[in-house]
C-alpha cells in the first residue's frame, strides 16, 4: 500500500516508518521536525517538511502519491506541558488532526491509523488492569486532546460509512530498534526509563521517584510498558483489519506492570550502573496502579507484545 505517515520522523513514527518498509509498504512521511530528526527517516521514504495545518499542502502530497491510508502520529505529548500551555495543545493535536481529516476528505482517502494514548483513561474508573470499554476521564490537556480526536473519528464513521479507523492507545513507550540510527532527540525524553539512563550514563546526577506510600509491595507506583518496536508492528497488522466503516480502539502494553523502583532496579541490572534516588512527594493526579488489557489486540490483530520483560526493553536503548 501507499501510507502517508504524520510525525515520522519522531520517535514512533519513524519506528513505524521501518516496519512498513519492511512489509513492502511504499511511505510517504510528513514532519514538521519540531520534535523530530530528518536523520530518523528510513531512506526509502519519501519526506516533506510540512505541517499538518497546512491542508492544501497535505492535500497535494495525498494525491501525488496515491495515498491508500495514513498513520497519524504527529502530535505534542508532553503531560506536564499540556497543563502549562493547554491551547497549544487543542491547537496541535485538534486543529491539527482535523487538518489532516480535512485533506483525506478532500483526497478521498478514508483509512486511518490514530496514535491515541493511555492518558484518556485518567484514574476516575480506580480500575487496576484497563480494558477498551473503561470509561475514559482525562486528567490533563493532553490526555482530553486525545480524547477529543476519538470522539471526532467515532463521528466520521457514523457520518461516512466509507471511512474506517483505528486508534491505539499506547501505554508508557520505551526502548529503541537495533536497524535505525542513533540521533538526538530534539526534545531529550523525560519518563523513567529515559532518565535514569541518563544518570546512568552520567548525564544526570539522580533521578526523582514520586511518592513511596502507594498500596504496592515496595510503596512505589506501578505501571505498564511496551517497547517501540512492538507498537510499530501493531501499526502494520492493523492494515489487515483497516476496512471500510471500522471504528475500533485497542490497548497497546505489556500486559503487566512494573514499580518505579522495579524499573530502577533493571535499569541498575543491565548498566551495571548504581542509579541515585530522591523521594519527592506523591503527584496530584497520580494513581498506585495501571497495567493494560490488551487480549483484544492480540485477538483481533493477531499481534502480541515480543518484549516480554523490563529488562529487555531497557537493553534495547543501552546497547543500542
Amino acid at each position: 500500500m501507499n501510507i502517508l505517515v504524520t510525525g515520522g520522523a519522531g520517535y514512533i513514527g519513524s519506528h513505524a516508518v521501518l516496519k512498513l518498509i519492511d512489509a513492502g509498504h511504499k511511505v510517504v512521511v510528513v514532519d514538521n521536525l519540531s520534535n523530530g530528526n530528518r536523520e530518523a527517516v528510513h531512506h526509502l521514504a519519501t519526506f516533506y517538511r510540512i505541517d499538518i495545518h497546512k491542508t492544501d499542502h497535505l492535500v497535494a502530497i495525498l494525491c501525488c502519491h496515491n495515498v491508500e491510508a495514513v498513520m497519524h502520529f504527529a502530535a505534542s505529548i508532553s503531560v506536564e506541558e499540556s497543563v502549562h500551555d493547554p491551547l497549544c495543545y487543542y491547537h496541535n493535536n485538534v486543529t491539527g488532526t482535523v487538518s489532516l481529516l480535512q485533506a483525506m476528505k478532500r483526497s478521498f482517502v478514508s483509512r486511518l491509523v490514530f496514535s491515541s494514548s493511555a492518558a484518556v483513561y485518567g484514574h476516575g474508573s480506580q480500575v487496576f488492569l484497563l480494558d477498551e470499554y473503561v470509561n475514559t476521564q482525562p486528567l490533563n490537556p493532553y490526555g482530553h486532546s486525545k480524547r477529543i480526536v476519538e470522539q471526532i473519528l467515532q463521528d466520521l464513521v457514523v457520518a461516512n460509512p466509507a471511512f474506517g479507523f483505528i486508534a491505539f492507545r499506547y501505554f508508557n513507550v520505551a526502548g529503541r530498534s537495533r536497524y535505525l540510527p542513533i540521533v538526538e532527540p530534539v526534545n531529550p525524553p523525560t519518563n523513567l526509563i529515559s532518565s535514569a539512563l541518563a544518570v546512568a550514563s552520567g548525564k544526570r546526577e539522580k533521578i526523582t521517584v514520586f511518592g513511596s506510600k502507594y498500596p504496592t509491595p515496595d510503596g512505589t507506583a506501578i505501571r505498564d510498558y511496551i517497547h517501540v518496536d512492538d507498537i510499530a508492528a501493531a501499526h502494520v497488522h492493523s492494515l489487515d483489519r483497516l476496512t471500510v466503516g471500522t471504528s475500533e480502539i485497542y490497548n497497546l502494553g505489556m500486559g503487566r506492570g512494573y514499580s518505579v523502583l522495579e524499573v530502577i532496579g533493571a535499569v541498575e541490572k543491565v548498566t551495571d550502573k548504581e542509579i541515585r534516588v530522591e523521594y519527592g512527594k506523591e503527584r496530584k493526579g497520580d494513581i498506585a496502579h495501571i497495567r493494560a488489557d490488551t487480549s483484544k489486540a492480540c485477538r483481533e490483530l493477531n499481534w502480541c507484545p515480543q518484549y516480554r520483560d523490563i529488562e529487555s526493553i531497557i537493553a534495547s536503548t543501552w546497547q543500542g
